[in-house]
């Protein structure tokens, strides 16, 4: 195998809980926006919906890669790490350096 199964597991563990803790900072810029008219203008209505908006999307993405982080380590856990679930051929190690959670060889992901 390209890699070493405990810095492996290191990286993936880390990048899961630094996800989750950006989670739980953005969850007030998710909140529902309050659309009173008295006490902001509608500039400043649609500037938090804006904002609300595009923390709902960082935060589906987090999510996304959550899953993913949760399918490589389950992959580490059962031997498969590393190699593509494409063709089978080993996932070149630099590619697993800048994305741990990785599922495909550069070949298969195009």
């Amino acid at each position: 195998m390209p890699f070493d199964e405990k810095t492996a597991r290191s990286r993936l563990l880390t990048l899961k809980q630094e996800l989750e803790q950006l989670s739980e900072m953005s969850e007030d810029a998710r909140a529902t926006v309050e659309l009173d008219q008295q006490s902001v203008g509608r500039l400043s209505r649609m500037d938090a919906l804006q904002g609300q908006a595009m923390a709902q999307a960082s935060e589906r993405q987090r999510r996304t890669d959550l899953v993913r982080i949760e399918a490589a380590l389950k992959r580490l856990e059962e031997g498969d790490y590393g190699y593509c679930l494409d063709c089978g051929e080993e996932i070149p190690e630099k590619r697993l350096e800048i994305d741990p959670a990785a599922a495909l060889c550069v070949s298969c992901a195009k």
